[in-house]
């Protein structure tokens, strides 16, 4: 049954959590961002600290010719002639073997760094980091450039620096949040052709088990006569007296804890009974009221509860039977959706009507569209066919709306198995409608002109609009 409330507090989380992640990771975005930005300043080398560099090479590397302070100025400047200012560049500064360029003759050692002037070029002029020491030798290679150490063997440590681990982290998260944004839609169309998938492979099995359920639902109205019992005794409490007029019940539900009847929105009831809705009210069982037919009521009340014809239309979410009185029908009942499951309803009517109302007349119609027929209980008196009488203009205020709607006893039932066709609905309207012959109908197809209409789905499951409630309908 559904309550009419929106989603609950769980379900708004739910819908809330991805863009909460979202957020989230744009926080996070932004964090790295400026975590980038501050660890770039700080660990941006100046420009002034850079050095151009020589490293002599082992003239093994060479073809056996050994660098000279005029082929390094010859290869990085242009001009051999400028090899004084290479040595007053590295004039005294240590190397890394304790060796010293001092003069011009000297010789120079593979795996020396040496200064070179700024305007120096060449493939062989590499940057260093000047460390601010008098060994020139000690001068760091700058980010991204080749080691200026020599080529001895040792090799120079390697270190990543914070500000590109920072980088490549938020480089990340924000790979996954566009991922994210972009492929949403893509994402959830995925996940629910799978759950559709899932759901079509265990479909079979859900449905066996609910037809299992319901068949046990089915054997068990067969043999419980105790709640039908009880739910004509309830009828006495609002059948009419000296007081007050009859009070329509159209449905009730009992069960252990008390009772549940469905009035007129513009009727009331007394305590121990108390409100639920505008239609629904609510006796516990403790209370005093409990009747048998004809014990305690009056001749009147009595003939009311006689005119009754309570039926289990199905269990509710509580597996508790729901009666429904189709002497409040005033004509016929349309049970349409799932032909199956709406033939379930009208066979489960049929069996009810025949353990409490044995020898009723009952004639069966084919309709057009090729239904299943029923098949009726031994209990009731089927009829090959009724001679239907010509129809009578109804009485002023009468009709097929529930506001217009009177009590009519259930004398016969004209079953249609499927939807009427045009000869059909004819002498449907002749036996079940205003002015006819007064049988109820029901068919499990569309009827035009029906008072009650009920929908069944696939899963087992009927919805009685006028009393607002889903059952499951016993198999």
């Amino acid at each position: 049954m559904s309550n009419g409330k929106g989603p609950g507090p769980a379900t708004d989380r739910a819908r809330r959590l991805p863009r909460t992640l979202l957020h989230a990771f744009a926080a996070l975005l932004a964090a790295c961002l400026m975590a980038l930005g501050t660890a770039s300043a700080s660990a941006a080398p100046a420009a002034d600290d850079l050095v151009k560099v020589f490293v002599v090479p082992d003239p093994a590397e060479t073809g056996g010719q050994l660098a000279t302070l005029q082929s390094i100025a010859a290869a990085t400047l242009g001009d051999a002639a400028r090899a004084g200012e290479i040595l007053d560049l590295n004039r005294g500064q240590a190397q890394k073997d304790g060796g010293a360029l001092n003069s011009a003759d000297d010789q120079l050692h593979p795996g020396w760094i040496l200064r070179l002037p700024q305007d120096a070029s060449g493939p062989d002029v590499q940057l260093a980091r000047d460390t601010g020491s008098q060994n020139s030798a000690s001068a760091a290679p700058s980010s991204g450039q080749q080691s200026a150490a020599p080529s001895s063997g040792q090799s120079a440590a390697f270190t990543f620096p914070l500000a590109a681990a920072i980088a490549l982290l938020g480089a990340i998260l924000l790979a996954l949040i566009t991922a994210g944004i972009v492929g949403r839609r893509k994402v959830r169309a995925a996940y629910a052709a799978v759950r559709r998938a899932v759901d079509r492979l265990g479909e079979p099995m859900r449905r066996r088990r609910r037809l299992t359920l319901r068949r046990a639902t089915g054997r068990r109205f067969a043999t419980d006569a105790e709640s039908v019992r009880r739910a004509y005794g309830v009828l006495g409490e609002f059948g009419p007296d000296r007081q007050r007029p009859e009070r329509p019940v159209h449905a009730l539900r009992v069960d252990g804890s008390g009772v549940t009847v469905w009035l007129t929105a513009s009727d009331t009831v007394d305590a121990p009974w108390t409100n639920i809705d505008s239609t629904r009210w609510r006796r516990p069982a403790a209370a005093p009221g409990w009747l048998n037919p004809g014990d305690g009521t009056a001749p009147a009340a009595q003939s009311s509860i006689a005119t009754s014809c309570l039926v289990r239309a199905g269990t509710d979410a509580d597996d508790e039977p729901v009666f429904v009185d189709l002497s409040r029908l005033d004509g016929v009942l349309s049970v349409g959706g799932d032909q199956a499951v709406a033939r379930d309803v009208v066979q489960n009517l049929l069996a009810e009507i025949a353990r409490t109302r044995p020898n009723t007349a009952v004639t069966v119609l084919r309709g057009a569209d090729g239904a299943p027929p029923l098949s009726v209980p031994a209990e009731l008196r089927q009829l090959p066919r009724v001679e239907a009488p010509v129809p009578v203009a109804p009485d002023a205020g009468r009709g097929t709306v529930r506001a217009g709607a009177g009590r009519r006893p259930v004398r016969g039932l004209v079953v249609v198995a499927g939807t009427p066709g045009e000869r059909e609905a004819a002498e449907l309207a002749a036996l079940c409608g205003p002015g006819g012959a007064g049988w109820t109908g029901l068919v499990y197809g569309e009827a035009n002109g029906a008072h009650w209409r009920w929908h069944t789905d696939a899963d087992g499951h009927v919805d009685i609009p006028v009393l607002d409630v889903r059952l499951t309908v016993p198999a």
